[in-house]
């Protein structure tokens, strides 16, 4: 049967068959002029792979809405109808895969973000590029690459003339706990988690108890900022609070009203702290540490474990960096070595200590002192 259009209460969908291959999908239109418009151009789409082969004719606006409709991260892909229009999906548009090069990546980081670091254009732009791109493979429309990524300035000899942002670099751990114990008991588990597992903000924000294999030392992620789904290790000093946790079901992490917290987060290194914002700014107040915020755990947890000596192929497995080398792409550690390699980073006396560790669930709602206002003090003086 031909491919014709066909109604589901008010959307047309595309229903039939075209050169042998059956489609059925939405337009995601409710009028029909529209919805014409896009059978005729899946029609031809369709026509042209079966002529020239996928990998001659998807375009990365393609590969970048399929992935999207595969659950991916839209973040710094610039897919909304208000987004900027120099982000990715803009910028490359309907050109095709087959096309696009190393020296067109690197000319779009430059053109897109021309002041920022070479760390920000890792992650607003050769990070969502090649998710879009590895998810393209998988689906045959494109070949496996080594995309080169931006590098930072090494050595201890590097001056930036700019001021730091709290979240862009690492902190030591008998700092981080002074922190952590200004904090309320439920952020400063989730702070804990992240200072001791290196994983992102938004991944912890969005953990899931049935992610998490406590008696096995190992979490898997399904949904990662790559694309790609990873495991990571669990420290020893965390395995009790994730024990705990997990049991409850559902989100591993509730804010103190026993909601999930929102899966919004800033750029590592900019203000705020998404849903942990209120908790990071009142320990910054109570602790008098300024230089602290979600992404400095990730930072911390890559510092620690080059400081203990754990190999560099190792460190990236565990933070599941993205392979930038043919030697790395082939290197795969057994899980027993990264839970060796993650218990190696210190776990200060005041940080063990903290009275919540004993029993998470019981402390999960309190807030720490001086949290929150008297607004009912407010509204008596009239103001």
């Amino acid at each position: 049967m031909p491919l014709k259009l066909y109604k589901r209460g008010k959307v047309w969908w595309i229903g039939g068959t075209h050169l042998k291959k059956p489609i059925r999908r939405s337009t995601g239109s409710v009028e029909k002029e529209v919805a014409e418009a896009i059978l005729a151009k899946t029609i031809a789409e369709v026509t042209s792979d079966h002529v020239y082969g996928p990998k001659a004719t998807r375009t990365f606006g393609q590969a970048a809405a399929s992935y999207l409709e595969a659950d991916g991260n839209k973040r710094y892909l610039g897919v909304k109808e208000d987004a900027p229009p120099d982000l990715l999906f803009k910028h490359f548009g309907d050109k095709p895969l087959k096309d696009i090069k190393q020296n067109d990546l690197d000319e779009a980081a430059r053109k897109l973000y021309p002041t920022a670091q070479p760390e920000t254009r890792n992650r607003q732009c050769y990070t969502p590029f090649i998710a879009v791109w590895n998810h393209a493979v998988r689906n045959g429309w494109a070949d496996v690459r080594q995309w080169s990524r931006p590098r930072a300035p090494k050595g201890t000899n590097v001056v930036r003339l700019t001021k730091r942002r709290a979240g862009a670099f690492p902190v030591d751990y008998e700092r981080a706990a002074k922190f952590v114990a200004a904090m309320s008991p439920a952020p400063a588990m989730l702070m804990t988690f992240l200072f001791y597992s290196g994983m992102r903000p938004i991944e912890a924000f969005a953990l899931e108890c049935d992610e998490v294999d406590v008696p096995a030392r190992w979490i898997t992620l399904r949904h990662t900022k790559t694309g790609e789904p990873r495991g990571v290790p669990v420290h020893e000093f965390i395995a009790p609070l994730l024990g705990v946790l997990v049991a409850r079901g559902g989100r591993v992490f509730l804010t103190p009203r026993g909601e999930p917290y929102k899966d919004v987060v800033p750029a590592e290194g900019e203000k705020g702290g998404g849903g942990l914002k209120s908790a990071i700014n009142g320990a910054r107040r109570r602790s008098g540490i300024k230089d602290i915020a979600p992404y400095t755990g990730r930072h911390s947890v890559s510092t620690g474990l080059v400081v203990a000596g754990v190999h560099s192929h190792m460190k990236d497995q565990i933070l599941g960096h993205a392979p930038d080398d043919m030697s790395r792409h082939y290197t795969n550690v057994p899980q027993s070595n990264l839970i060796e390699a993650i218990n190696k980073l210190p776990v200060p006396t005041l940080w063990a200590g903290l009275p919540w560790l004993e029993d998470p669930l019981v402390w999960q709602s309190r807030l720490a002192e001086g949290t929150g206002r008297r607004t009912d003090l407010e509204r008596k003086r009239g103001t």
